[in-house]
């Protein structure tokens, strides 16, 4: 299935600054609003449903003998049509 980028940024932002706009999206999460995300002259509106597929990933790149690049990424993601089901394993974060 082709994927289609409705919405992307990415900038160099203080983990304050980071850390606001998680608490924000989990806000908006939790009170069964929608999310809009805007940067610019791009904005995209998306609404979750009551659940949803969760995704944790820590990755490391770059080369095996050397210094990398880490990241960790959040994902939640449902199918347009119909509600996913949830299945929680436990998943916490420290």
């Amino acid at each position: 299935m082709p994927e289609e980028v409705l919405f992307e940024s990415e900038s160099r932002q203080s983990r304050a600054a980071i850390a606001s706009y998680l608490r924000q999206v989990a806000e908006n999460l939790e009170d069964g609003k929608a999310l809009t995300l805007a940067a610019g002259e791009q904005s995209v509106t998306l609404d979750p449903p009551a659940e949803a597929t969760f995704e944790v990933k820590a990755e490391r790149e770059g080369p095996a003998d050397g210094p990398g690049e880490l990241s960790v990424e959040f994902e939640v993601e449902w199918d347009e049509e119909h509600e996913a089901g949830g299945d929680a394993d436990g998943l916490s974060i420290e």
